[in-house]
This record gives structure tokens, C-alpha cells and sequence, in this order.
């Protein structure tokens, strides 16, 4: 599979007039290769497994939220990057999972050809079914390259998707999850 894959990144170099002999070319392929199989790692990793190593029982009823995780991605239509930050909240029912696994869950997902409302989908439904809580609400704030670099070519552009489940379908729900990711944040810890 990686002499193929290596082969197409020569035809595609060929194709776009270089050389693909020339000194800085050289292991192109091979670089390509290597930083493609990292992008796409998630193909490899099931996100029911990384959120079951860690689920916790727990008589909290109050939101959890984990924001500003940074994520990269690449467009399905394109191969572009895309840029990003999720915040996830959810309001357990019984049983809470290990903070770090969130972070971990979108970086599954992520790592593999997305378009960001499947991605924003994908992680709502796997902690809805996976810890079974009360209400779950997923926000991704992206750019996308493939809208930066080509086509309307407008930098300063991001998109905002969200997916909600459970109580945070009820406006007050909604309201404190979105009003909390939304208060800038003055000081780091």
C-alpha cells in the first residue's frame, strides 16, 4: 500500500510540471506517505473503546464541559485542512467518563476525511450512546482551507456547527451551555 501511495504522490508532482528527481523532491512520497497515515490514524481507533476506558459511576447531575479542544482535520472534498475547536458538554446521568477521554474522542474523529456537520454529529451520538447522560451539546468553530485558500478564498471565515441531545434541547439548558463557551476566558491556569 505505501509504494501505491508513494507512486500517486509522484504521478500527482508529475503532474503539476515538477521534477520529481530534483533534490527537495526526493522523499516527497515517503514524507507524504507518513504524514497522511497520521491524518488519517482515526480509521484505526474506535471511539466507543476510547470512551468505555474511562466511564465512572457518579451521583453528579450538573454540566461537564470541556472547551476549546483544538482539532485538525481534512476536508473529504478537497484534502484541505481544517482548523478548529470543539466544545462538548453533557449532563451526566449516573456515570461520568475520565475528562481526558474527550479530547481523545475528537481527535478520532477528526483524524479521519470529514465534512464538519458529520463531525459534529459523530461525537454527540457516541458520548449520547456511550455514557448515556441526560443531554449532550457538541459546538465546532473551524476554518476550512479548502474556503480560505481556493474557491471564495475569504481568510477570516469560520464556521460554527453544533448538535444538541436531551435536556440541552430545552432553551434553559441551551442557553447556559452556549452562554458558558461563549464568556471569553481572561486567565489560564
Amino acid at each position: 500500500m505505501q509504494k501505491d501511495f508513494e507512486e500517486a504522490v509522484k504521478t500527482i508532482l508529475k503532474n503539476i510540471g515538477e521534477d520529481v528527481n530534483r533534490e527537495g523532491l526526493v522523499d516527497t512520497p515517503k514524507r507524504v506517505y507518513k504524514a497522511y497515515k497520521y491524518f488519517t490514524k482515526g480509521y484505526e481507533q474506535d471511539p466507543k473503546e476510547v470512551l468505555n476506558q474511562a466511564l465512572f459511576k457518579s451521583s453528579n447531575n450538573e454540566m461537564v464541559i470541556v472547551r476549546d479542544i483544538e482539532f485538525y482535520s481534512l476536508c473529504e472534498h478537497h484534502l484541505l485542512p481544517i482548523i478548529g475547536r470543539a466544545h462538548i458538554a453533557y449532563i451526566p446521568d449516573g456515570k461520568v467518563v475520565g475528562l481526558s477521554k474527550i479530547p481523545r474522542l475528537v481527535e478520532v474523529y477528526a483524524r479521519r476525511l470529514q465534512i464538519q456537520e458529520r463531525l459534529t454529529e459523530q461525537i454527540a451520538e457516541v458520548i449520547n450512546d456511550i455514557i448515556e447522560p441526560k443531554g449532550v451539546g457538541v459546538v465546532l468553530q473551524a476554518r476550512h482551507m479548502c474556503m480560505e485558500m481556493r474557491g471564495v478564498e475569504k481568510s477570516n471565515s469560520s464556521t460554527i456547527t453544533s448538535a444538541l441531545r436531551g435536556i440541552f434541547l430545552k432553551d434553559k439548558t441551551r442557553k447556559e451551555f452556549f452562554d458558558i463557551i461563549n464568556t471569553p476566558q481572561t486567565n489560564r491556569f
